[in-house]
């Protein structure tokens, strides 16, 4: 899976015209299915004199699953909201919600057209974005002594994990992600490498998806 990075206040952007009619794509990242209807709004408010403004949004859930929404906004059904979410599906995409803005030129566009023109709206909005896999991560918690740190955080780079936080007393106690396909990796490598001295603690379930991102 992957994700759009754009956030909602500086979207990916683009548009074209088909037949005089005008359709802007206009892309971002969302948390939740209610950010998505928010930005929605906020496209809707930047054109006030569109005809429609269509979408489909796409959204992970804490148990894995994937929830969507989707809006043909006054189009004829399944010629505006699907298309641009078959685009998110096609391209494995989550996280994120597509708007699709027309501006009506005069000539009808039938069923096919308007097909082809929302699907074109929603794949060069994506194409625009910032994008990023998705990757299903352990959140662990390690605790290490000060001469430690360096091996570790070399012994992490190793298996493509990433620190996320650390708090420093007598003793470093820090946080970090690391892919599922390379946890058992991790944690023996980690009490091979200190001599059993150090066990990560998974603190995270690793059946939760985590955003663990590398830009494409």
């Amino acid at each position: 899976m992957q994700t759009i990075l754009d956030s909602a206040d500086r979207p990916a952007h683009d548009a074209f015209v088909e037949k005089k009619s005008e359709f802007i794509g206009d892309a971002c990242h969302i948390s939740s299915l209610d950010e998505a209807l928010a930005f929605v709004q906020t496209i809707r408010d930047q054109h006030p004199k569109a005809r429609h403004v269509a979408y489909a949004a796409v959204c992970g859930g804490s148990d894995g699953r994937l929830a969507e929404r989707m809006s043909d906004d006054g189009e004829p059904s399944g010629t505006a909201g699907k298309p641009i979410l078959d685009v998110l599906r096609a391209n494995e995409m989550t996280d994120c919600v597509v708007a699709v803005t027309r501006y009506f030129g005069g000539i009808l566009l039938g069923s096919g057209g308007l097909i082809r023109a929302y699907s074109t709206g929603a794949s060069i909005a994506v194409k625009a974005a910032s994008k990023a896999k998705i990757v299903p991560c352990g959140e662990y918690q390690v605790i290490l002594d000060y001469p430690q740190l360096g091996s570790f955080q070399n012994l992490l780079s190793t298996v493509e994990g990433e620190q996320t936080d650390a708090q420093y007393t007598d003793r470093i106690a820090l946080t970090v992600v690391v892919p599922q396909e390379q946890a058992n990796v991790f944690e023996s490598r980690v009490v091979e490498t200190f001599n059993a001295t150090v066990v990560p603690q998974l603190v995270g379930s690793p059946t939760v998806r985590s955003k663990y991102e590398f830009t494409l």
